[in-house]
């Protein structure tokens, strides 16, 4: 059984308790990994903290280096971290080889900005006496690390590796029902040179661990990616003790097709930005506003594309030209899917293609679908739809498209595909996102920061930024120099 990491030592959980990881493509149980409690995170938490006093002073090329070397193990490692992510979240294996290269990348790109960042001076008025300021960087000590199951290691690393390269420990939560992977990559962090404490692993349900580690007063710093109402509990727990938060939480990316759009290219990128990861995504395509002159076209190569999707096994690749989707994750997903189909549908809309849950005995499938006009009061266009399931529409007037767009709560990606240079600066100053690309599919990139507003979240992961959310900045006055 796979065990928690805590102090460099692979451990039960105090309970002895265990939880179950089940395959959603077969629903058969893979594994069991322990159910830890508050004990365990008090455990690990002092453990961090305890470790934090030495790694914050180690020097940032030796956090590099290590970074570094843990960037090349998990490259090294990718076939059989991309089997387990595969087994436990469901997958197709080439999409977790793509999700194992961008966590690599990502620490990669960390280990060299840290020795990267430079710091302030500042010459002060003479009313004091001649001085000078200095802005410096201090870490903030342990941080809390609480990652969903749709990306489960491309979160982990956007997480891990700013605040290790900046000096802190980590404590890592991963979902209930992806824990495998997460622990793979632990050790291979260790291999690397983490010392015991520095990083940490604790598996077990959110309402016990997740809740104890985010309310912990020792923890400085909460990172969480997930759900909005999760979001908001999480922010309630972390409130009282004013601890910094990054919260990326849902998102209904809106997508606006102009008319001069090159309908082929942008057909391709949405399929990719909905039906990756059969849909589970806060960051995906998941409203398309396509211009009156081009719906039709668009549409009838969209239908075309999506219908060369074969819901399967990720194990197994789908027979050319039908190209494998994996399952939703949980039962539970899927049945909320079919309820906001469903809904749509009641409200004026029209299932082009898709929606059945494709005749397999085991396992979670929903064939991927396409909803021609379902109405703005519908569950496909006010809540957040994390799976399969794309609505598309039609506007004649930009202004509309534009106040559609935003007709969300949420405020995560968005994209326009146009050569308008005065779309485009519409676009990106009137669209209510964290995000927006500009004839380009909707990608994390791990150069540039990232993260949502209004129902979104706030705060910033990626980027060179994001080393500045994992520390704290402080002032220094030099005086005395006359």
């Amino acid at each position: 059984m796979p065990e928690m990491l805590i102090g460099g030592e692979w451990r039960a959980a105090a309970a002895k308790q265990e939880i179950d990881v089940v395959n959603p493509a077969t629903e058969e149980t893979i594994a069991s990994v322990p159910a830890g409690g508050a004990d365990d995170v008090d455990v690990a938490v002092a453990t961090a903290k305890h470790a934090f006093a030495e790694w914050s002073r180690t020097d940032v090329e030796q956090r590099a280096t290590i970074l570094a070397k843990a960037a090349e193990l998990i490259h090294e490692h990718a076939k059989e971290l991309a089997g387990t992510l595969t087994g436990e979240q469901g997958k197709p294996v080439a999409e977790a080889i793509g999700e194992v290269n961008h966590l690599a990348h990502g620490v990669r790109f960390y280990a060299e900005a840290a020795t990267k960042v430079r710091g302030a001076y500042q010459e002060l008025p003479s009313a004091m006496g001649r001085s000078y300021g200095m802005v410096i960087r201090r870490p903030m000590g342990v941080c809390a690390a609480i990652t969903p199951y749709n990306f489960p290691l491309t979160l982990l690393g956007t997480k891990v590796a700013p605040a290790l390269a900046s000096g802190n420990t980590v404590v890592a939560k991963p979902a209930t029902t992806t824990p495998l992977a997460t622990l793979q990559v632990a050790r291979l962090f260790a291999e690397a040179g983490v010392p015991d404490g520095v990083l940490n692993v604790v598996t077990g349900r959110g309402s016990e661990i997740g809740d104890a580690l985010v309310s912990h007063p020792d923890v400085q710093r909460v990172a969480f990616t997930g759900s909005t109402p999760v979001g908001r509990h999480i922010a309630a727990l972390a409130g009282p003790e004013l601890k910094r938060l990054s919260l990326e939480l849902g998102g209904s990316d809106p997508v606006i097709i102009c008319d001069d759009a090159d309908i082929g290219v942008a057909v391709k990128a949405v399929i990719i930005g909905r039906y990756w990861n059969a849909g589970q995504a806060c960051l995906g395509c998941k409203r398309v506003f396509v211009h009156d002159s081009v719906y039709d076209d668009f549409v009838s190569q969209l239908v075309e594309r999506v219908g060369r999707y074969e819901p399967g096994d990720g194990t197994v690749k789908a027979e050319k030209p039908k190209l494998r989707m994996g399952p939703i994750h949980t039962k539970a997903g899927r049945d909320e899917l079919l309820e906001q189909l469903e809904d749509g549908v009641a409200k004026g809309g029209e299932v082009l293609i898709g929606g059945g849950t494709a005749g397999h005995d085991k396992g979670w499938f929903l064939e991927p679908a396409v909803v021609a006009e379902p109405g703005a009061d519908s569950r496909l266009m006010i809540e957040e739809v994390f799976g399969p399931v794309l609505p598309v529409l039609r506007y004649s007037d930009f202004d509309d498209a534009i106040r559609r767009a935003n007709d969300t709560p949420y405020g995560l990606g968005s994209s326009i595909w146009t050569n308008d240079a005065r779309l485009i600066h519409r676009a990106a100053q009137e669209i209510e996102s964290g995000m927006t690309w500009v004839n380009q599919i909707h990608y994390g990139y791990d150069e540039l920061p990232f993260g949502g507003v209004k129902a979104s979240g706030f705060g910033k992961e990626h980027g060179v930024e994001a080393l500045d959310s994992y520390v704290e900045l402080k002032s220094v006055v030099v005086g005395g120099l006359e």
